[in-house]
């Protein structure tokens, strides 16, 4: 138990001292949190959208008045010429413009806004569908009340790519910590001093393990805490599926860095491998751009993504999707169980005094 102690400070002590492995692990999903929560975080929405309006004085616009009034949280602005509309357009002081001439509506957009015209467009499909329906004085056949179902907490785009930079930042961590940590060992011969010692190579990967979930685990709640203190973002955290889940996570990417491991001689290689696959996780596995949109081929290669079902989980576990308790429990003993089967390998490369 004194020599088991005696790793667990010798590692934490390690972590401290490797200012790159420190910053990476605190301060890389903090800056991103804030980049894109600052530059993003209203993308896609349009819960203060603002509305230029020009009617000519000698067309009656109480019912687009009603229409609009009735559409949500539009602030409106009027305009005694269309010119004056396309201005203000140009210059971004309204989102989107609407002109009625007493015969039909003409939408006007910002080409250059491609993100936000998703929402604006879809605003004004509804705005022009019971503008028809009341123009002609007729009533919708059926009217449509949204009522949540689900425990998401929000529906914000951000709210989503939280969990996911979180789910990264997990990833990162993991590979790393094996990888580039071990690897280094290797090279300057450390591990082969260790053999002949009584020291177990189990005894050292879980020193090494227990230190990198405490470290994530730490680092993942000051990610989160950052998100909605600073962002106020909300989140529904199930405290007991987001503990379980990190350190399963932890664990299962520690052992695929294991792999990486076995196959390179150098720290600078393990990590420039670790690296190419985590950023191409990153961009494959829904974390910042939705899945459904991506190509057949390229949404077949992200089912194959260990990063996918991390990302998904902790949506579920932060309260910001939806998942049966079926599949967050398969996603959780998934990833437990791919560390529990690839440390034994990486208990074999520790005792090997060279590789030929």
């Amino acid at each position: 138990m004194r020599s088991f102690t005696a790793l667990l400070h010798a590692e934490f002590v390690t972590f401290l001292r490797d200012k790159a492995t420190l910053t990476f692990t605190f301060l890389f999903p903090v800056v991103f949190i804030l980049i894109f929560g600052f530059l993003m975080r209203g993308t896609g929405t349009v819960e203060h959208a603002r509305l230029g309006l020009f009617v000519p004085t000698d067309v009656t616009n109480e019912i687009l008045e009603e229409v609009i009034a009735h559409s949500g949280a539009i602030e409106i602005t009027r305009y005694d010429s269309e010119s004056a509309l396309e201005n203000s357009l140009g210059d971004r002081s309204i989102d989107f413009g609407l002109i009625w001439d007493g015969e039909k509506l003409t939408f006007l957009y910002d080409s250059s806004r491609v993100q936000e015209n998703y929402a604006f467009v879809e605003m004004a499909q509804g705005i022009g569908s019971e503008f028809n329906l009341r123009h002609q004085g007729l009533a919708p056949v059926l009217t449509m009340e949204r009522v949540h179902a689900g425990k998401a907490a929000a529906m914000n785009w951000f709210n989503l790519v939280v969990p996911g930079i979180l789910a990264f930042s997990i990833l990162s961590a993991g590979l790393f910590a094996i990888s580039g940590h071990l690897t280094a060992m290797k090279e300057r011969k450390l591990l082969d001093r260790l053999i002949v010692t009584p020291m177990r190579p189990l005894a050292l990967l879980a020193a090494i393990a227990c230190v990198r979930l405490a470290v994530v685990y730490i680092s993942t709640l000051i990610t989160l805490g950052i998100a909605i203190t600073v962002l106020h973002l909300t989140f529904s955290v199930n405290w007991f599926h987001y503990t379980v889940l990190v350190a399963a996570s932890t664990f299962g990417m520690m052992g695929f860095g294991t792999v990486i491991a076995l196959l390179v001689r150098k720290p600078s290689s393990a990590s420039n491998i670790a690296n190419v696959l985590s950023m191409l996780m990153m961009f494959l596995a829904g974390i910042y751009f939705p899945i459904e949109i991506m190509p057949s081929y390229l949404r077949m290669i992200s089912k194959a993504l260990p990063l996918t079902y991390m990302a998904e989980a902790m949506r579920f576990a932060t309260g910001v999707a939806d998942m049966t308790l079926v599949r967050f429990w398969a996603i959780t003993a998934a990833l437990l169980a791919m560390g529990i089967l690839l440390f034994p390998f990486l208990a074999r490369y520790v005792v090997r005094v060279d590789r030929r």
